[in-house]
């Protein structure tokens, strides 16, 4: 059963956030750790907080349960509110400083468990609609050919 981990309104870019994301999507959970740990980028070190958090948060749904297996599932990095300042700028003009931040979400859970479809009745399955396929460019017309006729001598 997976767990939940989020931290809201983090005050750096999310794209520097999801550098770090995309790093440990997909990692077994000891490994994802160790690159946060020894990761010289700043968002490193509340990303690792985030996942031990989620881990802890995957023991205590599981209890008794072996941890070794756990792995990122999913990880998100959402962009959150956006601060505006402005900055003096040549001849009387100010620039605008966008000061953005982050919302992450971390789901673990344990790498050999596979979750299955619940079936209700065999009547919904039936009447499962399937979506039209999308409509196909209609073909270019041919271009003109000028058929050149040599005369033999």
């Amino acid at each position: 059963m997976e767990a939940v981990a989020k931290l809201n309104n983090y005050p750096t870019s999310p794209r520097k956030m999801r550098l770090l994301a995309d790093l440990i999507r997909g990692m077994k959970v000891e490994k994802a750790l160790a690159v946060l740990e020894h990761n010289p980028k700043h968002p490193a070190v509340p990303l690792r907080k985030l996942v031990l958090s989620a881990i802890s948060n995957w023991k205590a749904k599981n209890e008794g349960a072996d941890e070794s297996e756990l792995v990122v599932k999913t990880i998100m990095v959402d962009a959150a509110r956006v601060i505006k300042r402005m900055r003096p700028a040549p001849q009387g003009r100010g620039y605008r400083v966008r000061k953005r931040s982050n919302h992450v979400t971390v789901f673990v859970d344990a790498a050999g468990v596979k979750e299955t479809a619940v079936k209700v009745s065999a009547d919904e399955t039936v009447k499962k609609e399937v979506k039209p396929a999308a409509k196909k460019a209609a073909p270019k017309k041919a271009a003109t050919k000028k058929t050149a006729t040599k005369e033999t001598e």
